[in-house]
């Protein structure tokens, strides 16, 4: 993925012919733009939709003399196209004197009645489940799918600047956009041929991957996946299109009456069938909605053709376009099948209409159906290998076979191109830049090994003073069977050098069995999670924060060496069997004690904990992807829910251990798509432990001092400030995606996005496990006697980039220094 991110971001940030193309803007008389107007070649159904701010582009492979625009309230026009190419067209339309009598519209909050094309939008959803595959038993069909990435709208400028000096052999060849008429260059492109298998008596689905090729780069398999999760499957039907990790109302919902304006605009035979066309477009701004028309057929009310086009306002970062067009084959007199499914992004900087930026275009066609044919449920289980080399060594005839849709000119030459480029050392330096900063890591090929990670290089706590990291990992590729990784720290106050190194080594692929271990020595902050993690190497930020609230001196030295066994039986389903040894002691005593009553000991009193762990976690992620399949995988979604079950027994006496105990902790984390009102994602972990243990040992409310918003920590808690031996939090934050302020006329323009959160936790520590740790000069509080709860109200989407969230305690305010509000913040690039 970080090769893909590397020439993604160089293009975004440089950022066959049609016979008939015609662009242009629609204007009232008084020199206003008309969203939404009708533009359709004359005589045809072949047609679109003027954009938020008035401006159109059609093209067609046929040969057309005019177009008719029109709009509700507007007299029609028929413009003639004198040439092939019309760009820059200006068209003025009057108001009509008429009354129409063909179609009513109704805006705002005004009656739907009378509406026909209301009318058969209702009739559409009474035969939605009757439309498609899902009318037969069983079914199986051939799936082609091809992944485009361009460089758009590419000039003069552009290509005499001094970035692409010595570079310019590749604009030799420009086409142009069918959908937006701007220039591009493709540069990446993906092909896929499968064959897909469905039970809908069982509820069962597969999918045999036969044939995959990439141009150009290694990792292509991360490129895949990652576009993939990009472009996620979808339904037209369905009430709510998931883009982006937004939710879009599809204008074929049944809440679409309140969301859309629909006009029925012609009536034709397609394909021999009776469609109606209807024009839907947004009632408000600033939602998370399209433009478009689809046709539908007179009987069976399936869908034979739609175009949807997200509109400029949505709210939605870094994409200026978002086009989908969905063609449906006509099977017989009841049967409508998907023919073809073509969706292209422009990804940009800025929405304004002569920026630069990247297409992202997936097509999708389908063929070869086939019907009730049945298969055992065993053969749904028997899952094909996407990652067998010879799917990714298929030859020119295979493909020349699989191409449901052959490939232009432009696409035939980006292997080339591609070749070419990675020759040139100016395009490789510019490469190599944009990788480093993407993955953090600076690759040095000859060796084998990138170093980094560059971003954990400088810190600051309260023991260390200015610390200095530097890391290294082996990488030989994306799907390395094994890998080794270490790093070296020093800090200038406490002048102690730290380490932390660490080896993965997968011995079976199809059960992924790993063996893994390693060991670090650190100084870190516990009290940030509560659920034990098996990241060796793994640092909290917490423990290196450049600014906190308050001081972060309650912090640990920590000896910790770790061995363990993981396989995954069954796909989402891991599980973890491993062994722990761990030293730790306070790295500021004076500050922070973790003394204990130890009657073994001269004095009575211990400062280190010497402790050997055995552990089983069961981790469940039901609906989880990954990319490749060496021994680290990369997570490419995080829409799905994480179980995890975990139990650590405590061994004293093996290897000086001091502690014998048990402990059980759950966890439970599911995001919630919640249609037009936006993502919650909620939380819940459980724990407790059986015997006595000292401070070091128990269980930390996760606080938190730094001024990043931190999920699953509660940010008006100092470190350490309740600490428990049974314990149950809750966390919850719902994102409305700017729903709410983009009904504000002030607030809509600046796409914010509402955040509201509400924690709480509750737990009881031992009157044994207190007088345990009773010579720590901490206080030691559990939140029995009431749940601690918090809330907050946070606004993101700031200049695209930041998040602020404004958090309240709600109890314990008689606590020490307790903190009753505080401000944190975050900043990320997401849609």
């Amino acid at each position: 993925m970080k090769r893909f991110l590397a020439v993604f971001f160089f293009l975004s940030f440089v950022a066959v012919s049609a016979q008939t193309k015609v662009g242009g803007i629609v204007l009232d008389e008084s020199g206003d733009p008309i969203a939404f107007a009708n533009i359709i070649f004359k005589n045809s159904s072949e047609g679109t939709i003027t954009n938020d701010n008035g401006r159109f582009y059609l093209e067609s492979d046929e040969t057309y003399e005019a177009v008719t625009v029109s709009f509700i309230g507007y007299e029609s026009q028929e413009i003639s196209l004198p040439q092939k190419v019309n760009y820059g067209l200006e068209i003025v339309l009057n108001e009509s004197t008429e009354q129409l009598k063909e179609v009513v519209v109704y805006t705002g909050k005004q009656s739907k009645k009378n509406n026909p094309a209301i009318d058969i939008l209702r009739k559409i959803w009474e035969k939605k489940r009757e439309n498609g595959v899902r009318m037969f038993k069983q079914y199986e069909y051939d799936k082609y799918e091809k992944i485009e990435f361009d460089l758009n709208t590419i000039d003069s400028a552009l290509i005499q600047s001094k970035l692409f000096k010595g570079l310019e052999f590749m604009f030799e060849d420009l086409d142009t956009s069918r959908v937006t008429g701007k220039t591009y260059l493709p540069f990446f492109l993906n092909e896929h041929f499968s064959r897909i298998y469905g039970d809908n008596t069982i509820n069962k689905e597969k999918e045999d991957v036969l044939g995959n090729k990439s141009s150009g780069f290694e990792g292509n398999q991360s490129i895949t996946a990652f576009v993939e999760d990009l472009y996620t499957d979808y339904n037209i039907y369905d009430n709510y299109l998931r883009f982006f990790d937004k939710s879009f109302t599809s204008p074929l919902s049944k809440t679409g009456i309140d969301t859309y304006n629909y006009v029925l605009s012609d009536s034709t035979y397609i394909d021999n069938k009776w469609c109606y066309n209807i024009i839907y477009y947004p009632r408000r701004k600033n939602e998370l909605t399209f433009k478009g028309d689809f046709w539908v057929n007179d009987s069976t009310f399936a869908i034979k053709k739609i175009n949807m086009q997200v509109t400029k306002s949505a709210n939605i970062n870094w994409v200026k376009e978002i086009y989908i067009e969905q063609d449906f084959e006509v099977v017989n007199d009841s049967v409508f099948l998907l023919k073809r499914d073509y969706m292209l992004s422009d990804f940009a900087f800025s929405k304004k209409e002569k920026s630069r930026g990247v297409y992202g275009k997936r097509t999708t066609v389908f063929d070869n159906y086939k019907f009730n044919t049945n298969h055992p449920e065993e053969f749904y289980k028997a899952e094909s290998d996407p990652y067998d080399p010879r799917v990714f060594a298929r030859d020119s005839t295979f493909w020349k076979n699989a191409r449901l849709e052959t490939l232009n000119d432009d696409e035939s030459g980006i292997f080339k191109l591609l070749d070419t480029l990675k020759t040139v050392p100016k395009f490789r330096t510019y490469y190599d830049i944009v990788s480093i900063l993407g993955s953090g890591y600076i690759e040095i090929d000859k060796w084998n090994i990138d170093l980094g990670d560059i971003y954990s290089s400088f810190g600051f706590n309260d023991a260390e003073g200015i610390r200095l990291r530097g890391g290294a990992r082996t990488y030989f590729g994306q799907n390395d069977p094994w890998r080794l990784e270490g790093y070296m720290a020093y800090g200038f106050k406490d002048r102690k050098f730290k380490h932390g190194f660490s080896g993965k080594f997968l011995l079976d692929r199809k059960t992924r069995l790993i063996l893994q271990g390693g060991n670090r020595r650190d100084i870190e902050q516990l009290g940030l999670s509560l659920t034990s993690t098996y990241d060796v190497l793994g640092r909290s930020i917490a423990s290196s924060s450049l600014v906190t609230v308050g001081s972060n001196d309650r912090l640990t030295n920590i000896n910790l060496s770790t061995f363990g066994i993981e396989m995954e039986p069954v796909k989402n389903f891991r599980v973890i069997l491993g062994g722990s040894f761990r030293t730790l002691s306070s790295a500021l005593p004076e500050a922070f004690s973790l003394d204990y009553v130890d009657l073994e000991s001269p004095t009575g009193i211990s400062s280190e904990v010497k402790q050997f762990d055995l552990s089983t976690a069961l981790i469940y992620t039901p609906g989880k992807r990954t990319i490749g399949y060496g021994v680290e995988r990369v997570n490419i979604n995080d829409d799905h829910s994480t179980l995890v079950l975990n139990y650590t027994k405590g061994i004293s006496g093996f290897l000086e251990s001091d502690f014998d105990y048990k402990r059980i902790q759950f966890s439970y984390r599911q995001p919630w798509q919640l249609g037009g009102f936006g993502r919650l994602t909620s939380s819940v972990e459980l724990g407790k432990t059986f015997g006595e243990v000292p401070l070091a040992l128990l269980s930390v409310i996760p606080g938190n001092q730094t001024l990043f918003s931190l999920y699953n920590a509660f940010p008006n808690l100092d470190f350490y400030e309740f600490v428990t031996d049974t314990y149950a939090t809750v966390h919850l934050e719902h994102n409305f995606n700017g729903r709410l302020f983009s009904r504000i006329p002030l607030l809509r323009k600046l796409n914010l996005r509402e955040i509201v959160g509400l924690r709480g936790a509750w737990g009881q520590l031992s009157d044994e496990n207190i007088a345990l740790s009773s010579p720590t000069n901490i206080p030691l509080m559990a939140p029995e006697d009431q749940i601690y709860w918090e809330y907050s109200f946070g606004v993101g989407n700031i200049f695209k980039i930041f998040r602020i969230d404004f958090n309240f305690r709600g109890n314990y305010l008689d606590n020490p220094d307790a903190r009753p509000f505080g401000i944190t913040g975050s900043f990320g690039f997401n849609f």
